[in-house]
């Protein structure tokens, strides 16, 4: 058998299969299964203090919908502290205590303060580590990408002096050079970066004349982005690398590993392939390793990643030059209608 092991966030997973922030760690049965099939680690659901707020402020309409009532119906909605935060530790905790993995707690806050807040408070769960969700959908025009960067830079800072566990930071692939803001990033202390968020966009349904959010499922396509950033980063930052969405495959761990992943995160293909998904593409990877002849995943990673290829410009490269240079032999193996 071939050595699975990895270092991520400077923890030793017994593989790099890490289950990503997800709701299937609400059913202890689904979690159990996964865990059966080898799963490395664990992400817990994303604590988000935007949904909190929300509902903060619904439940203080809802108490005070009855302000102008008489008094005996004073106790009709007894004074409560929401409990949402205080359910999604206790969960987080319950959820670590049931595994023999690594768990890590997912946040993503607004305000500074919060971040902090936040971060201290999933930290006395025994988690592992701590992954902050870093996203910034600008509303306004005179928001400039500076102001966002350096705001998210000292959320970092100040989230890595709060907390005694390692930092991942979960960031967005919209950065006018991702590359420069991950180096930031890295200087700031984080422990690994996950290669990217998943945005629901919005829809608009034709007929009705509204907005809708689509959910779906991540394609199996859509790990290229973050196989491009993985191979451009691996041996340039302290910090490990995680890479995320559309990966449903051994083979698409194998290429993750080859540019220079350290860990992937999977969602997808366990929600439509089942939790067996994961014994599944561990045996596969084990097998390709020993076909290969590469006893342990430091023998093949970053093999394919910018700092090892012969091309430096292989990532770089985003137009249709292959197509044009090699345009005969493509055609004739996928021909034209």
């Amino acid at each position: 058998m071939a050595d699975l092991s990895t270092t991520y966030m400077g923890i030793k997973l017994k593989n790099p299969l890490i289950l990503g922030a997800c709701n299937l760690v609400n059913k202890p049965e689904t979690i159990k299964q996964i865990e059966d099939a080898g799963i490395g680690a664990i992400v817990y659901r994303s604590l988000f203090e935007e949904q909190i707020q929300l509902e903060n402020l619904q439940m203080d309409e809802e108490l005070n919908e009855y302000n102008e009532r008489n008094a005996e119906m004073t106790d009709l909605f007894p004074t409560l502290e929401h409990a949402g935060p205080k359910e999604h530790l206790y969960n987080l905790e319950k959820l670590k205590k049931s595994v023999n993995v690594p768990v890590f707690a997912s946040l993503n806050a607004i305000y500074e303060p919060t971040w902090v807040e936040y971060a201290k408070e999933l930290e006395k769960t025994g988690v592992d580590g701590l992954e902050i969700n870093l996203y910034a959908t600008p509303g306004y025009f005179e928001v400039t990408g500076k102001s966002i960067e350096d705001k998210q830079i000292q959320i970092v800072k100040a989230v890595k002096k709060a907390v005694n566990i390692p930092v991942s930071v979960k960031i967005s692939m919209f950065y006018s050079n991702p590359l420069n803001f991950i180096k930031k990033v890295d200087e700031a202390g984080a422990d690994a970066y996950v290669l990217f968020n998943r945005f629901f966009q919005p829809e608009i349904d034709a007929e009705k004349e509204e907005y809708y959010y689509p959910w779906e499922l991540s394609n199996p396509k859509d790990h290229m982005v973050s196989l491009r950033y993985a191979g451009l980063l691996y041996g340039n930052l302290e910090g490990s690398i995680c890479a995320s969405r559309g990966i449903y495959s051994a083979q698409d761990v194998i290429k993750m590993i080859l540019a220079g992943a350290d860990a992937v995160q999977m969602v997808s293909t366990i929600y439509k392939n089942q939790p067996s998904v994961v014994s599944d593409i561990l045996i596969e990877l084990n097998k390709w390793m020993e076909e290969k002849e590469y006893k342990s995943l430091g023998d093949f990673r970053g093999k394919l990643s910018r700092k090892n290829m012969k091309d430096p410009f292989a990532y770089q490269r985003a137009q249709y030059v292959d197509i044009l240079m090699k345009s005969d032999s493509i055609f004739k193996k996928y021909p034209m209608v």
